[in-house]
């Protein structure tokens, strides 16, 4: 059991569940609701972090300081106010998590440093190859909520609809699972090459097409949306569909061996 929990807590999905609990739950009525829900799971990660004898790292901090803020804001709101933030907590919450991945970067500790040292051995922790990894990793996240935050902001000031499919739920969660995807290619790319260059391996690194070939269902999943909501013409949806289901399928499929 202890594994698990350590290999869960060894990912930045982690960190970013209470953003992920707030964005789920806020809404119309919910603001006390998700703002405590968020603040508490925030507080439990960086708790079971200390008891687990693992130290905090800065992306717990900043949920348990975002979500505290949120939540006593929150309790002492007036009614405008409160309307207010139920309207743009999404947007507000995304750009603070810009802010934390961007600023992270500006002082040299990508927050996903810490995550990848628990998975790490400590004599690489200071090669370039895995600063270098973390940096574009973090890059990699701060683009998925740069895309959140647009997509949120297009939805609620320009649809003025919070809850449309595409601008609040599709793009913003293919983005976070975008990142998520990459988290998991790119490490296992950068250790298979660096084995590679040591003599220690000849196992090719897993390539590009399979990490496209994880992200390319969702233009599939998009389709069978469109199909489902009827807010785009029937071809729309059956094109992302066939789209999407083939490009899995070349992507998915193993190359040939060339014989030297």
């Amino acid at each position: 059991m202890g594994t698990v929990i350590d290999k869960v807590l060894a990912n930045p999905i982690a960190g970013l569940a209470p953003w992920i609990v707030y964005s789920l739950v806020e809404g119309k009525g919910r603001l006390e609701l998700s703002a405590s829900l968020a603040f508490g799971v925030a507080l439990a990660i960086l708790l079971i972090n200390w008891l687990r004898g693992s130290a905090p790292k800065l992306l717990e901090y900043a949920d348990v300081v975002f979500f505290g803020g949120v939540a006593l804001f929150v309790a002492v709101a007036t009614d405008g106010q409160r309307e207010w933030l139920e309207l743009w907590g999404g947007e507000i919450a995304n750009l603070a998590l810009v802010v934390i991945a961007v600023g992270s970067i500006l002082i040299r500790k990508p927050f996903t440093l810490a995550y990848a040292k628990e998975e790490t051995p400590e004599e690489y922790w200071d090669t370039p190859q895995f600063l270098r990894a973390n940096y574009i990793i973090t890059g990699a996240w701060a683009l998925a909520f740069i895309v959140e935050a647009a997509s949120g902001w297009y939805g609620d000031a320009v649809l003025g609809n919070s809850n449309n499919i595409w601008t609040g739920w599709v793009i913003q969660t293919a983005a976070l699972l975008i990142a998520v995807q990459f988290t998991l290619w790119y490490p296992a790319r950068v250790e298979a090459q660096g084995a590679i260059a040591a003599g220690e391996s000849t196992t090719p690194p897993p390539p590009i097409t399979a990490f496209f070939a994880q992200i390319t269902p969702l233009i599939a999943v998009a389709g069978i949306i469109a199909l489902f909501v009827g807010d785009v013409p029937v071809w729309v949806g059956i094109a992302l569909i066939v789209v999407g289901v083939g490009l899995t399928k070349v992507l998915s499929s193993p190359k040939p061996v060339v014989a030297a």
